[in-house]
């Protein structure tokens, strides 16, 4: 959690609080702990509050955002009647092949333009309805709305994060109630859809936090809507939001929705003030984080920079997998399933830490180019250079990777532009600047990201064996 200010030539970020909240099984589920969360939120919001005092400065208002795709169902007096199920459960293993015995694939695609993933909304709801639904359950909402209404009783949902759902018609920015009702999923528990930068109303519970007078913002609520609104693009480039996942796409001002984008599998997420996130999800981080945990809990554990430090100094290359293999997504074990997939295209997996981060960041670095040349096919728009934001900014190794594979210049950062983007709308609606391209170009003034040149080198014959891995798992 973090205390930001934006004025003439301020752009205060301050970390008050950080905490995590694994998911846990509970109740036949893998669950996110409600309870848990709220109350780190408390704290945060209490922390935030004794900072701003210390600053002599009042809050004005905070914004929530987070992941997309998961939900909570409330009743009829606002309480959450289970803990929300996480979207690496296996719940939905299965269910799109049913759904589209209902609705075809291509018409869901044509009316929503997302790109199907297992664990869409649409397929969660599936899933929870043949479980059965609690029958008490009057509202859907999705993560930061739950947060939004316990801060402010209101039982809304944010565009930007409702189109991760896909059940957001891509044409009227509304829900797509006729499609819902043809997979009989339950419509009515759908509710009033609100813009980025909604005045939600005055916090509950301000004078206990010491937030007097403070109002609740939704920002762009999903993470990666917030963090395409923190990056200060230039025009022509891509972005990656880096970090669990990552999210390579361009900024666009309408849908593309054809047959090629579809057979591409691409997404029309909603962004901040009418803009469309179109993006490709990869799987990210997430693989290097689960095999850094499994490092360390067999006492092999080396801090982040030491390991990147260990890869660089690597020469020629151990290896490729291709990173968005299902297998990947939450395996018991991540070093085996990666150890099953090498094996398969007849690699021997690397036995020391810093081999396997290799082949782990060399493979996101050619997956990424992959994705932007499909990009520049599907739009006939060319790529001048990419941005990558998020915490996967702070890889260095990774950032000059990507600029290899992809011959084109990157620039990282901001770290924090998930941060930046949602106190950015905030500004907006508080009247700080006239538009998010105003805002944004007060907060490039302010950055000084690292830049990374494209390198001449063995890049040809990686490329070449990475094509082969695509062709065979993609």
């Amino acid at each position: 959690m973090f205390v930001a200010g934006v004025g003439p030539g301020e752009l205060l970020l301050e970390e008050v609080r950080r905490f995590t909240y694994p998911p846990r099984e509970a109740a036949g589920h893998l669950r996110w702990d409600a309870a848990r969360i709220f109350g780190e939120i408390d704290a945060g919001l209490g922390a935030a509050g004794e900072r701003a005092r210390a600053l002599e400065r009042p809050v004005r208002s905070l914004g929530v955002d987070s992941w997309g795709v998961d939900y909570g169902l409330i009743d009829d007096d606002g309480r959450l009647l289970e803990d929300p199920v996480c979207y690496r459960d296996a719940r939905t293993s299965g269910v799109p092949a049913r759904v589209f015995e209902r609705v075809p694939r291509a018409e869901i695609f044509d009316r929503t333009g997302i790109q199907f993933l297992d664990f869409n909304t649409l397929f969660q709801l599936d899933a929870h309805r043949r479980e059965g639904l609690p029958a008490a359950a009057r509202r859907l909402l999705l993560i930061p709305d739950l947060v939004n209404h316990r801060l402010t009783g209101r039982a809304v949902t944010e565009y930007t994060n409702a189109t991760t759902t896909q059940l957001v018609d891509a044409a009227t920015g509304q829900w797509d109630r006729g499609l819902a009702t043809s997979l009989e999923l339950p419509a009515h528990l759908l509710g009033e859809l609100v813009a980025a930068g909604t005045d939600l109303g005055p916090l509950v519970r301000a004078e206990s936090l010491a937030l007097d007078g403070a109002h609740v913002v939704a920002p762009a609520t999903h993470d990666t809507g917030s963090a395409v609104a923190g990056a200060p693009l230039t025009d022509g480039w891509a972005y990656i939001s880096s970090g669990t996942w990552s999210l390579v796409g361009i900024e666009r001002t309408s849908p593309l929705v054809n047959a090629e984008v579809a057979r591409a599998n691409f997404t029309n997420e909603g962004g901040a003030y009418g803009t469309v996130r179109f993006l490709k999800n990869v799987m990210g981080l997430w693989i290097l984080e689960q095999c850094r945990k499994e490092w360390e809990a067999e006492g092999h554990a080396s801090g982040y920079d030491a390991l990147l430090s260990a890869v660089t100094a690597l020469e020629g290359s151990p290896g490729l997998i291709f990173p968005d293999d299902p297998r990947l997504l939450n395996p018991t074990r991540m070093t085996a399933a990666l150890a099953e997939q090498m094996g398969e295209t007849g690699q021997a997996a690397p036995t020391t830490a810093a081999a396997m981060a290799k082949v782990i960041l060399d493979s996101l670095a050619c997956r990424y180019a992959s994705v932007l040349r499909t990009i520049e096919a599907l739009t006939g728009q060319t790529i001048a250079g990419v941005q990558i934001v998020g915490g996967g900014g702070r890889n260095d190794y990774l950032s000059q990777a990507t600029a290899d594979a992809i011959g084109r210049p990157v620039v990282a950062g901001p770290v924090e532009a998930t941060v930046i983007g949602n106190v950015l709308v905030q500004a907006v609606t508080a009247g700080r600047f006239a538009s998010l391209a105003a805002a944004r170009r007060h907060v490039a003034e302010r950055l000084q990201p690292r830049r990374f040149e494209p390198r001449a080198g063995p890049g040809a014959d990686v490329s070449r064996r990475y094509r082969e891995l695509e062709e065979k798992y993609a």
